[in-house]
């Protein structure tokens, strides 16, 4: 018989994001750790869209009254998310990541970090690079655009953050865990911004806490002003804002390892340098998230490593360094919505028809 920690696993490499098994069986040992054997196997039953408990009982053949406090505590811990439509709380599977992961802010363990950086790296190497739609997207700060250039509003992340009615911001999870065995950057932790259902689903399990509109473009310049990257989720309607840094974000430093990081990212810009305007000072490349930029006589740009975040351009003293909008024909036009993206995700690995 098949163990209940394989078919979860099972089960989450079904869902959109992926949870690839690995030789060394990593990704069993996170389970273990996360789920005991009676939470698994209810996670293994649930779905990707939210139902309220007494629906998820008659699927499964479980009794409605037992299951609720059971889907409510798991929701609690982190193991599937909750949500509230007309005062009736629905529950559905979370993924790996963008999900359980994140959903253990306030309780990691340096266990349960050494784990997850074992198996991150493979889980982006099998899955994230691999599909065509990824679950973030890079857009670029507001001080590097240049006057006149046309950006769309699910391109600007204070467009974004001003069409909000609910917002919460979070410590940045990867900056947690990294300060945690030693080896954090020192670049702001509260900078993680969640919106609509899952700011709810954070502000009620405590993982961050409420704030404006107005708030929330204070702790946009907060991040900018370390140079951070903006990754707002693959949406036009994005459920949030990422803003990280090469070091510790598990994305942006497993995409750093890739020969060419700029073909694993949806981003519609590039970085360009105007040579002899160029001092060779090197404060575009020390701001580099990708090692994008090399500095001789001036500054060079690989474009097969640029990510086109824009953070290099107001780094540059002399102004010499500029972000370009890729050719029309080779924008990327995100999906309107997280439904959509994660469907297109399922599409993509085979786990839905056309």
């Amino acid at each position: 018989m098949t163990d209940v920690y394989t078919r979860l696993a099972h089960h989450l490499d079904n869902l959109p994001a992926g949870f690839p098994a690995t030789a060394s069986g990593v990704e069993l040992r996170i389970l273990k750790r996360l789920f005991t054997e009676a939470e698994a196997e209810i996670a293994a039953q649930l779905i990707l869209m939210p139902e309220p408990a007494a629906a998820i009982a008659a699927r499964t053949g479980r009794d409605a009254a037992a299951l609720e406090p059971t889907l409510e505590r798991m929701s609690k811990k982190g193991l599937i998310f909750r949500s509230t439509k007309n005062g009736l709380k629905h529950y559905m599977a979370a993924q790996f990541v963008i999900g359980i992961w994140e959903y253990h802010l306030n309780d990691l363990d340096e266990a349960l970090i050494r784990d997850v950086n074992e198996y991150l790296p493979v889980l982006m190497k099998k899955e994230w690079v691999r599909k065509e739609t990824k679950q973030l997207r890079v857009i670029p700060i507001a001080k590097s655009i240049a006057a006149g250039m046309s950006v769309m509003p699910y391109e600007a992340a204070e467009e974004i953050i001003g069409k909000q009615s609910r917002i919460v911001v979070s410590p940045c999870i990867c900056r947690r865990e990294h300060e945690m065995v030693g080896k954090g950057c020192g670049k702001p932790l509260e900078v993680c911004l969640s919106f609509g259902a899952g700011a709810a689903f954070y502000e009620e399990n405590g993982l961050g806490r409420a704030i404006s509109r107005e708030e929330a473009l204070e702790v946009l310049k907060t991040g900018l002003s370390a140079g951070l990257v903006l990754q707002p989720g693959n949406a036009q309607k994005p459920a949030n804002i990422c803003m990280c840094c090469g070091c510790c974000c598990q994305v942006l430093k497993n995409l750093k390892s890739l020969d060419q990081p700029a073909k694993a990212v949806h981003t519609n810009y590039f970085a360009a340098v105007t040579a002899e305007s160029c001092t060779a000072c090197g404060a575009c490349a020390a701001e580099c998230q990708m090692d994008a930029i090399t500095v001789a006589d001036a500054a060079e740009v690989d474009l097969n490593r640029c990510i086109g975040c824009g953070i290099c351009v107001p780094a540059c003293p002399s102004e010499a360094i500029s972000l370009r909008q890729k050719d029309a024909a080779d924008r990327y036009v995100p999906p309107r919505n997280p439904f959509e993206t994660y469907l297109n995700m399922a599409r993509e690995r085979g786990k839905i028809a056309d």
